[in-house]
This record gives structure tokens, sequence and C-alpha cells, in this order.
């Protein structure tokens, strides 16, 4: 008997999609893809303060659960782009509301810390 999805249970597959939506570099990487295909250089100079190996672990990750695609193209240098997928542009509502719910919460949040912590 299959059972409905359930985030909530601890065996549910659905914990792992939360793993990697939950991630900030994966928020950052689908939201900087919105417009189109990225060069690694391009998304790298786009998200600061990410390392190379971190984004490449990203990406990989991503790629590996269909949310974006990377080509590859025979040039010297080799030149590597990467696209959302259909899945990935379905991500992007969600993703953008949370984005943009921490930017406009931010300074809120920060003065909350703050008045907690003092």
């Amino acid at each position: 008997m299959d059972l409905a999805p359930d985030a909530f249970a601890r065996e549910c597959a659905s914990r792992v999609v939360l793993d990697r939506i939950g991630d900030r570099w994966t928020v950052l990487v689908v939201a900087a893809l919105k417009d189109g295909r990225l060069r690694f250089s391009q998304l790298r100079n786009r998200i600061e303060g990410v390392t190379p190996k971190v984004l490449t672990q990203t990406l990989r990750a991503l790629e590996r659960d269909g949310v974006l695609t990377r080509e590859v193209f025979a040039e010297v240098p080799p030149r590597v782009e990467y696209e959302l997928t259909e899945l990935g542009r379905n991500l992007l509502t969600p993703i953008e509301a949370i984005r943009v719910w921490a930017e406009q919460h931010a300074a809120t949040i920060v003065e909350n810390r703050a008045s907690f912590d003092a």
C-alpha cells in the first residue's frame, strides 16, 4: 500500500527534496538562472561569496536532481553553460518568493537577533 507523501514522516522522500531546496546555494543558483543560460564564471560572479568548489557541488547536485542542465561546448577553452529544466523553472516561483521574503525581512530579523542576544 502506497502512502501519500508526508514531509513530516521520517522516511518520506520529500525530505531529500527539502534538504536540496533549503540550501542557500541552491536558492541562489536557481534564482540566478531565472533569466536563462549562464556560464560557470557568470554564476560565480553573480553569487557573491560562493567558492568554486561549493558552486561545482551545488551545480552537480542540481543536475543530478534534474533541476538544471549542463551543456559543454567543444571549444578551446571548453565552454560550459547551465540552464534550468522545466522542473527547475517550476521551482522558480517558490524560490523567488523565499528570496524576496528574505530581502524584505532581513533588517527586522537582524534587529530581532540583536535584541534577543542583548
